[in-house]
Parts: C-alpha cells; sequence; structure tokens
C-alpha cells in the first residue's frame, strides 16, 4: 500500500535539526565551561553586580516633574507613530481618514494646551522668579 499523500510531510529532517541544535547547543555550551576564565571576587557571588564592588545605595529619590516628563513623552512618541501610520496609509483612507487625523491632532493640541494651562511643561524656574531674584541681588551689592 503506497502512503503517499501530498499533505503529509516527512518527519526526519525535523528529527536532524533538532539533534544537530542539541550537538551544537552542547558543543558550545562545553567550550564556553573549559576555555572561559574563573574569578572569584568579593563582589562576584552578590546579585546584579557582576564582579563590581558597591558603592551606595541604589535608592534614588526623583521628583514628580521628572515621572510628568516622561509619561508625556510616552504618550506622545506613541501619538507620533500613529500619525506616522495614518500618513503611510493616506492613499488608502481618503477623506474619511483625513479627517480622523485632523481630530486626532485637535485633540493633541487640545491637550498640549491643557497641560501647559496646568504648568505641567514649566521645568524650571519662571523667568519672572530669575528677573526678581536678580534685582534683589543688585539691590543688595549696591546697599540699597
Amino acid at each position: 500500500m503506497n502512503n503517499s499523500n501530498p499533505t503529509s510531510t516527512p518527519f526526519w529532517p525535523f528529527l536532524v535539526y533538532g539533534a544537530l541544535v542539541l550537538v551544537l547547543l552542547t558543543l558550545i555550551i562545553s567550550l564556553s565551561y573549559f576555555l572561559g576564565q574563573r574569578h572569584k571576587a568579593r563582589a562576584m557571588g552578590q546579585p546584579y553586580e557582576s564582579g563590581i564592588l558597591e558603592t551606595g545605595s541604589a535608592r534614588l529619590h526623583f521628583s514628580a516633574q521628572f515621572y510628568l516628563v516622561a509619561m508625556m513623552f510616552v504618550i506622545f512618541d506613541v501619538e507620533v507613530i500613529f500619525i506616522v501610520l495614518w500618513a503611510l496609509a493616506f492613499k488608502e483612507l481618503g477623506w474619511v481618514g483625513y479627517f480622523g487625523i485632523c481630530v486626532f491632532i485637535g485633540l493633541l493640541i487640545a491637550v498640549l494646551i491643557y497641560e501647559w494651562s496646568l504648568g505641567a511643561l514649566d521645568f524650571g524656574p519662571s523667568g519672572k522668579k530669575i528677573l526678581k531674584a536678580y534685582k534683589k541681588l543688585i539691590l543688595k551689592k549696591l546697599g540699597v
């Protein structure tokens, strides 16, 4: 009886491939074990240090402004990806896609204005505060 079903594929290439992968994997791991260097440094047994001695605490304090800026970057970065994908499919989307991206960009501008009004985009001291402190410093030097 001839078993020549056109949809059946032979299983032996998979077995040969698997055997070759296992042989190569064993060879690479054993070569790295025998030819690799061995270190007995004091910090080598500590987790995540990789032989580098500890210098201090890993606890760093970041201001809330840092996280706000990071979230805004991620949000606007993802929105840029949407706009680029829209530009790639511009001809297929037609006028419906154009009006959709106009609404999307309008919402982006509204959110940007809202964040600006909240002061979320103020990364440093305002110019008025700097000028006021500078005037105080000048008046102090003049003795007034």
